[in-house]
């Protein structure tokens, strides 16, 4: 009995050190010249919601619209105009086979979890929604963090969720809840890149600094994101 006990304590050390090395290795440090914005620089204020299994990012319409008119961002501009009546815009992104048919974290099942997440080639897409109210409002029960870009920063982070609508951004249809729809989108989503993984990557494109390994899962996600970037938790209602 205290050969399993010994054993087991020390496969659980084991375990705790390559999860801390790997998330030490594949961190990801930030770019000091574009996050945080320099004292008395104009700032965009971008949000973090977790929904429990997968997080969107939440960013203002009406900037959005203009950096994607001034740098010819088609899918963005052609988003903003779809979602012209909103002033924020939720995005996420992630397996398609998710977005359509696990629209609450109840509806998760072992096998549909475990299709999306070790079945190679599983598409994906990009689901956007319009808030019409302020993101805290909009997802009072969610846990959320809000991050202070500067311009250069929000210019790469829309540029790269440009980049991520597939060609001819392809409308899919109606999204999960609200006002929303779903576009097809590039890349394959699998255990090593789970829609967490692509909000860390839009903020480190940001200049924010963000650990991958840290980022599977979106507790992970926001505990980094307040650790080392400065993320405001937000508070519920009441």
């Amino acid at each position: 009995m205290r050969r399993w006990a010994r054993w087991l304590a020390w496969s659980l050390l084991i375990l705790i050190g390559v999860f801390v090395v790997a998330t030490v290795v594949t961190a990801r440090w930030g770019d000091a010249s574009l996050y945080p914005a320099p004292d008395g620089a104009p700032r965009v204020d971008v949000f973090v919601v977790s929904h429990g299994y997968h997080a969107g990012i939440v960013v203002p319409r009406q900037p959005l619209a203009d950096l994607a008119s001034r740098e010819g961002h088609d899918a963005l501009m052609a988003v903003a105009t779809r979602f012209a009546a909103y002033p924020w815009l939720e995005i996420g992104w992630g397996d398609e086979g998710f977005y359509t048919s696990v629209p609450t974290i109840a509806s998760l099942t072992f096998r549909s979890a475990a299709r999306a997440l070790f079945l190679p080639g599983n598409p994906s897409v990009l689901h956007v929604v319009g808030l019409g109210d302020d993101p805290r409002a909009a997802f009072p029960f969610a846990d959320m963090v809000r991050l202070e870009l500067s311009e250069p920063g929000f210019a790469r982070l829309l540029a790269r969720i440009d980049a991520s609508f597939g060609l001819g951004h392809q409308d899919l249809g109606p999204g999960l809840y609200g006002p929303s729809r779903s576009y097809r989108a590039v890349g394959t989503f699998h255990v090593f890149n789970v829609c967490n993984h692509w909000i860390a990557g839009l903020l480190d494109a940001a200049g924010v600094p963000t650990a991958p390994v840290l980022a599977t899962l979106p507790p992970g996600l926001l505990i980094d994101l307040r650790w080392r970037s400065g993320a405001i938790l937000l508070a519920r209602p009441g």
